[in-house]
């Protein structure tokens, strides 16, 4: 309830990334954050009422949404509870993971900053003994957030999050 805009986008692609599906209650992307007092509800929850909102109010996700759900849509890895795997990320406020589809044809490596009023870094591992590669092998990358290209070389990588965007979402494809 106190976490910001930060919360709801770490939320958002918490959800839309680990489970193979996710929805929300309506106001989820305005970020309506006012709690019932005493509890861990939000006041403005659909479970109450149903009200009109203003969708293009200023500092809502709604951008940010259509883009995870452009991502899930591409990329059969999301849309399934299967290929998930935890990866090793030296920083406890950054929860790294893997999905893939079982052919591993769909991989993706997906960061999250839990932590919403700071910017966080770590170092963290990608499995390239999963894919049958040394671990000194270099990977093409794909950077599904800003649309770039470029490779990784190695099995320990770096990730820097804001909490303006707190996540970040890659597709790893064979050999560079």
């Amino acid at each position: 309830q106190t976490s910001g805009r930060p919360g709801f986008l770490a939320r958002a692609a918490l959800a839309a990334t680990l489970s193979g599906l996710w929805g929300m209650f309506s106001g989820f992307e305005l970020c309506e954050a006012d709690p019932v007092p005493g509890k861990e509800e939000y006041k403005s929850s659909d479970k109450y009422e149903i009200r009109a909102r203003n969708y293009g109010s200023e500092g809502g996700i709604g951008a940010e949404i259509t883009l995870l759900n452009r991502i899930r849509r591409e990329n059969p890895a999301l849309r399934t509870h299967r290929g998930l795997l935890f990866l090793n990320a030296w920083n406890d406020q950054v929860l790294a993971f893997a999905k893939f589809t079982p052919d591993r044809d769909n991989l993706l490596v997906i960061l999250v900053n839990l932590d919403p009023h700071a910017a966080q870094g770590c170092d963290f591992e990608i499995p390239l003994w999963e894919l049958g590669l040394p671990d000194h092998a270099t990977l093409h990358v794909e950077n599904l957030i800003h649309d770039q290209s470029f490779s990784w070389s190695g099995k320990i990588q770096h990730q820097h999050l804001e909490p303006a965007l707190p996540f970040a979402i890659y597709r790893l494809s064979g050999e560079a």
